[in-house]
């Protein structure tokens, strides 16, 4: 049964995935066709990423009372109908409304089974279900390009994920007798009283770990989206070229999340996250080399290989630091900070971009991780310094 409960959530993460790309995919030619600006892409995330962060929020009062599976179950349907939606839709302001339970289905599933898997499962099975992701977001894109290439639109391709999201609602409340929980200690965590937010951030080690992830989230955002730019405008690299060499740091992701799994077996999350912190910085300072189109395509490689293990352990650790009464809360609000660091500071490189230069985009990638890494520092210290005793 718990093998089974296990394939349960690597089809859920990589299903998790499948939509996120989509937008991205389809919007070239979903623009025109609602007469709208090229930008008005960045109103639709938006307004994801605000239900989100809403969702997130909301996580720890919804898991405690419904239940992790319950909780993923209810999440995936929503998404499912909102994918529908945007099937369905031929106007920019319709799109607007199906993006509403967009975010708040996807905030909420990624909080909840996050927490779960960090507290019922071992460091390598959450890197290995991140990569799962990598891979659902990697081939949503392929889907739209078939809807796209077949002649059938952009919405057929909504439709199909769609489907599969359906398929995935009817496999969760299938498997809703697996989600019990694993151990006698837990039974006590949904008689917790929820924690407001302002009680979360008085927990020792909240605001660090709210922080990192914050930084964490801004990097990997902002690397995603400015990389071609930054290669292009600065870098003299054909756009062409540019947009290959971009698509290695979602590899460099991917792959190393597969690669991390295994590395967990002999490191904790604390060396890995500082491993993957290592690797970026490195990443970076090859990125600034004043050399060749090699270099650039190895700086961006190595951030996103350095990337690859830190969201998966920082999640991961949560339990460990916060205790298992406290995580479902602490992860939601986690997931808030990440969305509103994924949300703010892509853009904001974009104003300097814009009105400074594209050639800090490595100087600013160093601030995020320089800040992530203090941070974890702190974390480690007030954990250190407590003992775990006010954690548990």
């Amino acid at each position: 049964m718990f093998q089974l409960l296990l394939a349960v959530i690597y089809l859920a993460f990589i299903s998790l995935g499948l939509p996120d790309s989509l937008l991205g995919a389809a919007w070239p030619t979903m623009y025109p066709e609602f007469d709208v600006p090229v930008s008005y892409a960045g109103i639709i995330s938006m307004i994801i990423a605000l239900g989100t962060i809403v969702s997130s929020l909301q996580s720890d009062r919804l898991t405690k009372k419904l239940g992790a599976g319950k909780v993923t179950a209810l999440s995936v349907a929503m998404t499912a109908f909102a994918l529908f939606g945007f099937s369905i839709s031929h106007s920019f302001f319709v799109m607007i409304f199906w993006a509403i339970p967009y975010g708040l289905g996807a905030g909420s599933v990624d909080a909840a089974l996050n927490n779960y898997v960090a507290l019922h499962f071992e460091s390598r099975h959450m890197s290995w279900l991140h990569c799962m992701w990598g891979v659902g977001a990697s081939v949503g894109p392929y889907i739209m390009g078939y809807a796209l290439n077949g002649g059938h639109g952009w919405n057929s391709g909504y439709r199909y994920i769609a489907i599969l999201q359906i398929i995935l609602t009817l496999i969760l409340c299938l498997s809703l007798p697996l989600w019990k929980d694993r151990s006698k200690n837990e039974e006590s965590v949904s008689s917790e009283k929820t924690l407001s937010l302002k009680e979360v951030l008085a927990i020792p080690g909240a605001k660090q770990i709210m922080l990192m992830f914050f930084c964490y989230c801004a990097l990997e955002q902002t690397t995603g989206l400015w990389a071609s730019s930054y290669l292009v405008l600065h870098k003299g690299v054909s756009a062409e070229r540019a947009a290959n060499f971009a698509s290695m740091f979602f590899i460099g992701i991917t792959i190393g999340r597969a690669i991390s799994g295994f590395i967990t077996m002999k490191l904790n999350d604390t060396q890995m996250i500082r491993l993957g912190s290592g690797i970026i910085i490195v990443g970076i300072a090859v990125l600034l080399l004043p050399f060749g189109e090699t270099l650039s395509f190895a700086g961006l490689i190595l951030i996103g290989l350095g990337c690859a293990p830190i969201y998966p352990c920082v999640i991961h650790s949560t339990p460990t630091h916060f205790g298992a009464k406290r995580s479902q809360a602490i992860i939601g609000v986690q997931m808030a900070s990440a969305y509103v660091g994924t949300c703010l500071m892509p853009p904001i490189f974009g104003l300097i971009a814009n009105y400074i230069t594209v050639a800090l985009l490595p100087l600013y990638l160093l601030l995020f991780i320089l800040l992530m890494c203090i941070m974890h520092e702190r974390l480690n210290r007030i954990a250190r310094d407590f003992d775990s005793n006010l954690f548990l």
